[in-house]
């Protein structure tokens, strides 16, 4: 099987082993498909991960071999997150799944830009799904990054009908925002690329140029951080009323931070929300399956040959997020 690995700072495809069940409880499934997540593209440009790993974890498959005390059988074409919590430990039981120690150490392996993955079988009982037939496989890999949306909206706990704003109009911010208006919010959003804009404008929520959040803009109750630039700090504390809310959902080059006194003396809350729980992926599932999150035209197909142009593309913004066709 090929596999496409970190080497020398490339994404370099290599021939391995094809992976068997070997006895093994679960799935061998045969990757369509894979999303490329901001998370793997931070993990490659900053040097995170080692030469050799295998990145991605936006699957979309199809089961080649079980072992499985689910319903899955051999054939079915299935949707999988990568990390499932132990739903037992202080983490699980405070809300914060993506601390649990079990769900750290949970993946699919050895990733999803990868020919042949084996999924555990509790992959298979908490966190895998058929595909619907109403979704495209393309429109069912937004399954696991929309529930990780789900989740911050969640954990924000506002009021329905909070006004909102999002910063960063990226693949996750236009997923972002459709998910907060889901949940009942008012929503803009705004970002620098002009494109981006009217994309979220497309999908019937009103958003702006960054360059035009002047002083007339009303501030709002919440503002979700979905850029990754460290002055977009400065516009969230602009934008925000006293007593609201920032969610943080990105990381910043930086590593800026949020100055102590204005979180003091305005009474803000920062919190932030990193991956979801599988009742976050269930709920975005069913957001992707009736309609109410819509994701076309977000993603640009690539081939599996060409998956160093989908990094190349994505961290020069000539794309909004690729989508790599593994077996095709």
């Amino acid at each position: 099987m090929k596999i496409a690995v970190i080497e020398n700072e490339k994404i370099v495809l290599k021939n391995a082993p094809d992976i068997t069940l070997g006895g093994r409880k679960g799935a061998v499934v045969k990757v369509l498909g894979c999303g490329l997540c901001g998370s793997d593209i931070v993990k490659f440009r900053e040097k995170i991960s080692p030469d050799g790993t295998v990145l991605g974890h936006e699957i979309v498959a199809e089961i080649v071999e079980i072992d499985s005390e689910t319903s899955f059988k051999k054939g079915d074409k299935i949707i999988t997150s990568h990390h499932i919590p132990c739903g037992e430990c202080h983490y699980c039981k405070s809300g914060n799944v993506s601390m649990c120690k079990h769900f750290k150490s949970t993946n699919i392996r050895p990733g999803g830009f990868s020919e042949l993955v084996y999924v555990s079988d509790e992959h298979l009982s908490n966190v895998a799904y058929l595909i619907p037939e109403n979704l495209t496989e393309v429109e069912a890999s937004f399954y696991e990054p929309l529930g990780c949306c789900v989740r911050a909206v969640k954990r924000a706990r506002l009021m329905e009908n909070s006004s909102v704003l999002v910063v960063g109009l990226g693949s996750i911010g236009i997923l972002m925002a459709q998910a907060l208006r889901a949940f009942g919010m008012n929503v803009i959003g705004c970002d620098l690329i002009d494109e981006r804009v009217e994309l979220l404008k497309s999908f019937g929520i009103n958003a702006i140029n960054v360059k035009d959040l002047d002083d007339s803009f009303e501030k709002t109750d919440a503002v979700f951080m979905t850029s990754g630039a460290d002055k977009a700090l400065d516009t969230a504390l602009k934008a925000v009323r006293n007593g609201g809310t920032i969610l943080v959902f990105s990381s910043t080059p930086l590593n800026s931070g949020y100055p102590n006194n204005e979180i003091y003396y305005r009474e803000l809350t920062i919190l932030g929300s990193y991956s979801p729980s599988p009742v976050d992926l269930k709920d975005s599932l069913e957001l992707l399956k009736i309609g109410r999150v819509k994701v076309k035209g977000i993603s640009t197909p690539y081939r599996f040959d060409d998956i160093q142009k989908a990094f190349d593309d994505t961290i020069s913004n000539r794309i909004m997020k690729a989508y790599v066709e593994v077996n095709k």
